[in-house]
């Protein structure tokens, strides 16, 4: 009896220790905003037991800290509510399926809340809706609500040993009395609590719900484990030789763990450089790959390339020594060349500006269509002194080659121009002649230039021609056709010693 009331003492004063440190935290709480976060993302955890967790404390998620805990006050429920504030903003997007566990984070006592924002899910399910907020004229309005059932508290393991000793073990003992008799009857309740205070036994349901939903899974398992197995059952001499192997890596790995050692502790600082190398080396790969493409299309030509490069360097082994022997010979004469070379140097200088006057008289040329112009006043001048006709081509101009075509002062024989005045017979019956020889060519030629031909032509205008060299001395063309007597072309052929003038005109006109 008199155990019982020292426990009852100091649960009194345990009590009354809880009540004065919720008496300090009220009074901190009057010094911050009650439900304000200064813009930071604020969660209102309940918990059913917060024991050992002040603020200030650690907020993390998978190990990382977000967070702190703002504030620690009691409900009206006999529970725990615990502000926490979320600072990273990647983390500041609790759902509904959100849950927060008191761990220890020290041999000292000291806690920290590690929370997970939502549940994990298959790739593309449907996110649940976020965690709802308090309404005004609550506590804690305009903070996120996580309730109790998704919260829990671990139990400490000095309170767990406290259990074994006395006089622990006896309050324990009445505890459990009482609480059989005052839970009589509810045991709903009672397991709500239990699962609630054990975070094992939330996850081992959790664990078993999944199980349960994937038994086809498992049994499906179960059997690919049986067809997995067998090779290596089979085999099981091989895979026991191998661990046998591998145990004997183990030992002399052992033995150079020094060394092991080493290369592990550089291993980080050969990893930060190598990854600047790798992605170097990929850009150049990336880079390369076309010319390494086009150098496997080129390949077969290359090797052959290669193949043939072995009879050329003989080949030209030969040659390289016939051009020794020359580059000796000529050696002498190239030297020798040197003022030539001087010479055509001074040669070019003193061209230059005639070369560069030449070529802006060409470029002129190009530009305005001078060589045109030219080549029209060749082509226009030749169709002015030539034409064509149904026989042939003829001359529109003939220059007629006789004595008189040189500039003589006095006259001279066999010419019948005179360029000063002669007197007596001879001068006179000399210019007649002229002047009917002329007449005589010029209206036969004019007679077979009108269609008619030269026997016509001869026919109508008969006579003879001089050649000028005296009043007794003539000459006659004889016509002979071409081909024999059957033949309708027909030549002329003059003697010996005319002119030739008016026979070669003729033969001209008649095409032959």
């Amino acid at each position: 009896m008199s155990s019982t009331k020292v426990w009852w003492r100091r649960g009194a004063a345990r009590i009354a220790g809880a009540g004065f440190v919720a008496a300090l935290v009220a009074v901190a709480l009057l010094a911050m905003s009650a439900g304000g976060s200064g813009g930071k993302y604020t969660v209102r955890a309940i918990f059913d037991n917060a024991g050992n967790i002040i603020p200030g404390e650690d907020v993390k998620i998978d190990g990382v800290k977000v967070g702190v805990v703002g504030s620690v006050t009691p409900t009206r429920q006999a529970q725990a509510a615990v502000v926490i504030h979320i600072n990273n903003p990647g983390f500041q997007d609790f759902r509904a399926d959100a849950t927060c566990t008191i761990r220890p984070q020290a041999l000292i006592g000291e806690k920290f809340v590690d929370c997970l924002p939502t549940q994990p899910r298959a790739v593309g399910a449907p996110l649940p809706p976020v965690l709802g907020t308090i309404s005004k004229g609550r506590d804690g309005a305009g903070q996120h609500l996580l309730a109790v059932a998704h919260t829990s508290s671990p139990v400490d393991v000095d309170l767990i040993g406290d259990i074994a000793r006395l006089p622990e073990r006896q309050r324990l003992t009445i505890i459990i009395n009482e609480f059989g008799a005052g839970l009589a009857g509810r045991g709903k309740d009672l397991n709500a609590i239990i699962k609630r205070a054990d975070p094992a036994l939330q996850a081992t349901d959790k664990v078993l719900g999944i199980l349960a939903s994937q038994n086809e899974v498992l049994a499906k398992l179960a059997v690919d484990s049986d067809q997995a197995l067998q090779p290596l059952a089979d085999t099981r001499t091989r895979v026991a030789d191998f661990f046998a192997q591998s145990n004997t890596v183990a030992r002399a790995t052992a033995d150079q763990r020094g060394a092991l050692a080493r290369n592990l502790a550089d291993l980080p600082a050969f990893l930060r450089q190598l990854g600047p190398a790798m992605t170097r080396l990929g850009k150049f790969a990336d880079q390369t790959t076309p010319t390494f493409t086009d150098l496997g299309i080129a390949a077969p030509g290359i090797n052959q390339t290669f193949k043939n490069l072995g009879p050329f360097s003989k080949s030209s082994t030969a040659f390289f020594k016939s051009f020794g022997k020359t580059s000796k010979a000529t050696g002498d004469a190239l030297v020798a060349s040197r003022p030539l070379l001087d010479h055509l140097q001074t040669l070019g200088d003193s061209a230059k500006p005639f070369s560069s006057n030449f070529a802006a008289l060409l470029s002129s040329l190009r530009s305005t269509g001078g060589l045109e112009r030219l080549l029209d006043f060749i082509f226009l001048g030749a169709g002015a002194s030539n034409g064509y006709d149904s026989l042939g081509h003829f001359l529109r101009a003939d220059l007629v080659a006789k004595n008189c075509v040189g500039y003589a002062i006095a006259p001279g024989a066999g010419c019948s121009a005179n360029f000063v005045n002669l007197t007596g017979t001879a001068s006179k019956a000399s210019a007649a002649r002229s002047a009917n020889t002329t007449s005589l060519v010029m209206q036969r030629t004019l007679a077979v230039l009108g269609g008619a031909t030269p026997a016509q032509a001869i026919a109508k205008f008969p006579g003879t021609i001089s050649n000028g060299a005296g009043a007794g001395s003539s000459s006659k063309l004889t016509a002979q056709p071409v081909g024999g007597s059957s033949a309708g072309t027909t030549y002329y052929t003059p003697s010996g010693d005319s002119s030739a003038a008016d026979g070669a005109l003729l033969n001209y006109l008649l095409g032959n």
